[in-house]
């Protein structure tokens, strides 16, 4: 049997974000190291997965199999929704409001601009540790708020993740603590990046 092609994931860098209002340069430099791992264990668990193909152990009963294919899931979209994450911000953000494209897509979804921001941050100040999420409907255009338990739970299949926020406590904490997720979604939206954002609208 011919080996099977190796995709391996290089992580991405993001020196722009330096000087972000309201998040240190320390806690990024941290969260860049865990993003880092999820990238690590992707291509790991890729590889190793790869080698029971080839060795005809690809088998719903086998444990190992079974095992690594459902955390493929978590590590996968642990690497994927921080580049999103990253890719989204930037020093002293794009201004408190989003330019045209994005803002009337967030008006015919939600009425307002205003009732957009609202839901949203009601989604990010939830108890739990995850991700609130802006996606799209690719076939109607509109959008809507979701929380993501850890990384993998309750992602629509299909859907444009548009602006997407780490609401792990690792992304914020120690210059916010445990119980000021709301300051830290302060922090967060004013380095929103409504630019970037923009441009995954379908």
């Amino acid at each position: 049997m011919a080996d099977m092609p190796q995709k391996k994931y290089a992580p991405m860098t993001f020196p722009q974000l330096k000087g972000l209002k309201g998040l240190s340069d320390a806690v990024l430099e941290t969260h860049f190291k865990l993003y880092e791992g999820y990238v690590n264990r992707t291509n790991k668990l890729t590889e190793s997965l790869s080698g029971l193909q080839l060795k005809g152990e690809a088998a719903g009963t086998n444990p190992a199999y079974a095992e690594m294919t459902r955390r493929l899931g978590f590590e996968y979209n642990g690497m994927v929704l921080h580049e999103y994450y990253f890719g989204n911000m930037k020093p002293g953000g794009s201004g408190a409001t989003p330019p045209a494209k994005l803002k009337k897509a967030m008006e015919e979804s939600f009425g307002s601009f205003e009732n957009w921001f609202a839901d949203f941050k009601a989604v990010a100040t939830m108890p739990g540790i995850g991700w609130a999420v802006t996606f799209q409907d690719p076939r109607t255009g509109w959008l809507s708020n979701h929380w993501i338990t850890l990384h993998e739970t309750n992602n629509i299949a299909g859907f444009r993740p548009i602006i997407i926020m780490d609401a792990w406590e690792h992304a914020f904490t120690p210059d916010y603590k445990a119980n000021e997720r709301g300051k830290y979604v302060d922090a967060y939206f004013s380095n929103i990046d409504y630019d970037a954002c923009e441009g995954r609208l379908k």
